[in-house]
């Protein structure tokens, strides 16, 4: 869209440009000078609104200058009238020129061009309104046969009587169809209203009732029941039932060799991408078997992230749980075990490390026989399998134990349906935006459909399967990531193809009302350090947690293990969660609402961090889910060590990456903010997401080695054993300071 400057626009319109400036920061524009540019269309409406303010303020005064003009004589020049009055076809219309004109009728011609310049008015008016009407796609014999039969009185008297029938919020567009009002029309009414907007801006039920009275329209609201409405019959008739693959979880104790079991299935390496060697995210993916295919969905076998393995059995149809031959029963196996038992899906054992010396199967058998699950060599029903992922043996075993259960089973779904899945993880990234990643589980997903997931609303706009590859559509136990939703879904919400995009609008709507609901309390802010003296004096007796991460499932896994150390003194609440970089708003709500915030993997934006410092919020950083548990167990016990304050002391934005023989990657960089030095330590952020934390390995200006750069200076910067950076990258210096506890 073309633009315009402010100062250009004053010109024409011959005001000053200060005073336009003043005007459109009225309007919540952000107008900074008069170099400063906006949309032709802004300029349009800015042109209108001025138009019809001069066109009032001068009616006034053509009335008087009637009147002064009216009593003076003109003199009678007849030598000239006749030519003029005999070549009719150059100045007037071709009829029959009428001579012999008194004199008296002559001032009346002298004020025709007034009367003329305020008829030019309206019809320049309705010019404009027509050709925003045919901008929009409207036909121009429709348009032509408007203008031709165009009364202003009778128009308004029609719309006026107009009732207009809203059941959610729409578009300026979508508002100006169902009214019969122009854009131009309802968008300078906003504009006098002091709200700015374009055509596809999205007005909520409340700003329509106002603009419709202000237009003298008459509003309907009908709220539309979105569950009756879009929870069609989801029972399928028998005979739609198709066979479809299993999905199955891979579930079990921490270090014994679930990813690495799974990662030998799928022929790929997972483990070695993972913080600490441990899984964090789950992950779905379609593995070929003969002609056959299973779908696995990883799950972390932490304790900490019983949430996202408690959602994983939920959505699956058998679990594997993976016990190590020579440690057996953990904890955390037999907490697997109970979160299948809830699910009430089969489960098969894979004993694992079954190379190692001290692996002991019938040991492993004797545990699980007391918690109810019995081999069948010993008269149970649970099938055993002893599998090595090291040395690649049972693999075939096991996978054919899947499918014998599978058929068992007798797995089936209507795939000719509207879809219905679940999302497993959901994250934002820098260049795609929100994705999620969607089990079908019943129907059939294809590109273009309208979907609602939680306060998630889209259309698909592209499915990529767990291999990379582009699909127009996705069956039953499918797995995809999936692209065009407006913002990423919780992790476990239900995925569920609607008929249109209102009725996705007003169910997103719908669940963001719910979730809006349980908003927290204002009260004195708070910081981990001190929290058990605020404890002790009394002062405070919950712990309020905002809890940001780099994907949906580490945040929800974080929640219910931060949330369970809550103790007869203290509630530990956590009253907000999200996923990407902690932003202003976060600042702002722990800053009301005495809360602390949590951000596990990524970091805060410059402006946040600045606020957090005046405000004195609390901001704390991890990458390690124990340490999160430490710290908050340590504060509410009074046990806290010494604290080291991070500090940030610089930034600098990759612009260039080149490889250089002895030396590695460098990436050349320009400091932003701040310095960078030697001795700091760096993150790697891409997206606002920590990809890499360490040290500098060498830091150059020019080919000079240099102890620090200064903000607006070009670098040269490798990192210490990581070369994986990409343009657009953030290189983060810090320092740690101890801070004295008060």
């Amino acid at each position: 869209m073309s633009k315009i400057r402010v100062f250009e626009l004053a010109e024409e319109l011959h005001i000053p440009a200060e005073k336009l400036v003043e005007a459109l920061r009225d309007l919540n524009l952000n107008i900074s000078n008069p170099m400063s540019v906006i949309d032709m269309q802004v300029a349009g409406i800015i042109r209108e609104v001025i138009k019809k303010q001069r066109k009032r303020k001068s009616a006034e005064s053509p009335k008087e200058a009637n009147r002064d003009l009216s009593p003076v004589p003109t003199p009678a020049t007849p030598p000239q009238d006749e030519p003029k009055a005999a070549t009719p076809d150059v100045t007037s219309p071709a009829k029959p020129v009428t001579t012999g004109i008194p004199d008296k009728t002559k001032p009346k011609s002298d004020t025709q061009p007034e009367k003329s310049r305020d008829k030019r008015f309206k019809d320049d008016e309705a010019v404009v309104d027509r050709k925003i009407q045919q901008g929009r796609g409207k036909n121009r014999q429709d348009n032509r046969k408007g203008a031709q039969s165009f009364h202003p009185t009778q128009h308004r008297e029609q719309q006026s009587s107009k009732v207009v029938v809203v059941e959610n919020a729409m578009t300026v567009g979508e508002f100006s169809k169902a009214s019969g009002r122009t854009v131009a029309e309802i968008i300078k009414k906003l504009l006098e209203l002091g709200f700015m907007a374009n055509i596809n801006q999205q007005l909520d039920i409340d700003s329509m009732e106002i603009v419709a009275n202000e237009l003298g329209i008459t509003l309907e609201i009908r709220q539309v029941k979105v569950d009756a409405a879009t929870r069609e019959d989801d029972i399928d008739l028998p005979e739609s039932l198709q066979p479809r693959y299993p999905v199955v979880t891979v579930m079990g104790h921490v270090d014994h060799g679930k990813t690495s079991l799974l990662d030998v299935i799928r022929h790929t390496n997972v483990t070695a991408s993972e913080a600490g060697g441990i899984t964090q995210h789950i992950g779905a993916y379609q593995v070929d078997v003969g002609d056959k295919k299973v779908v696995f969905l990883d799950t972390p076998g932490h304790e900490a992230f019983t949430q996202m393995r408690a959602r994983g059995a939920k959505a699956t149809d058998l679990a594997i749980l993976v016990v190590a031959a020579d440690d057996g029963v953990m904890p955390q196996t037999v907490e697997a075990l109970n979160h299948a038992k809830a699910a009430q899906v089969p489960i098969i054992v894979a004993v694992n490390k079954m190379d190692k010396p001290g692996a002991n199967p019938d040991r492993v058998k004797q545990q699980l026989t007391e918690y109810g699950i019995v081999a069948e060599e010993w008269g149970g029903d649970t099938i055993f399998v002893g599998v090595s992922a090291l040395q690649r043996e049972g693999i075939d075993e096991l996978l054919t134990s899947i499918l014998t259960v599978a058929e068992v089973m007798e797995l089936k779904a209507n795939p000719d349906r509207p879809a219905v899945g679940v999302v497993i993880e959901a994250e934002v990234d820098k260049g795609k935006g929100p994705l999620a990643t969607v089990l079908v589980q019943k129907g059939t997903l294809n590109i273009g459909d309208a979907v609602v997931a939680g306060s998630a609303y889209g259309k698909v706009r592209a499915m990529v399967s767990d291999k990379g590859k582009r699909l127009k559509k996705a069956g039953p136990s499918t797995p995809i990531e999936l692209q065009g939703l407006s913002s990423a879904p919780q992790a476990g919400d239900e995925l569920r193809v609607v008929k249109d995009d209102k009725t996705a609008r007003a169910m997103a709507e719908s669940a963001m009302d719910a979730r809006r609901a349980k908003e927290q309390k204002q009260t004195p802010r708070v910081h981990l350090d001190d929290f058990f003296q605020q404890i002790n004096t009394g002062e405070s007796k919950e712990l309020r947690l905002i809890i940001k991460g780099d994907v949906q499932g580490s945040v929800e896994a974080l929640r219910p293990s931060v949330e369970k150390l809550s103790n007869a003194e203290v509630d530990v609440k956590v009253i907000h969660t999200g996923v990407g970089p902690v932003n202003e708003s976060d600042i702002m709500l722990a800053q009301a609402s005495a809360a602390i915030i949590i951000a596990f993997n990524v970091r805060a934006e410059p402006n946040a961090r600045r606020v957090s410092e005046q405000e004195q919020v609390d901001v704390r950083y991890y990458r390690i889910i124990y340490e999160v548990i430490d710290d908050i167990t340590k504060a509410l016990t009074g046990m806290l060590a010494p604290v080291f304050k991070e500090v940030v002391i610089g930034q600098a934005e990759v612009r260039v990456v080149f490889k250089i023989t002895g030396s590695g990657v460098i990436a050349g960089s320009y400091v932003t903010e701040g310095k960078i030095t030697r001795q700091a330590g760096v993150r790697l952020l891409r997206g606002g997401v920590v990809i890499y934390e360490g040290k500098i390995g060498s830091l150059k200006r020019f080919k000079d080695d240099a102890r620090e750069v200064a903000m607006g200076y070009e670098c040269g910067i490798s990192l210490d054993n990581y070369e994986d950076m990409k343009e657009g990258d953030v290189v983060e210096a810090f320092i740690k300071e101890q801070v004295q506890r008060s």
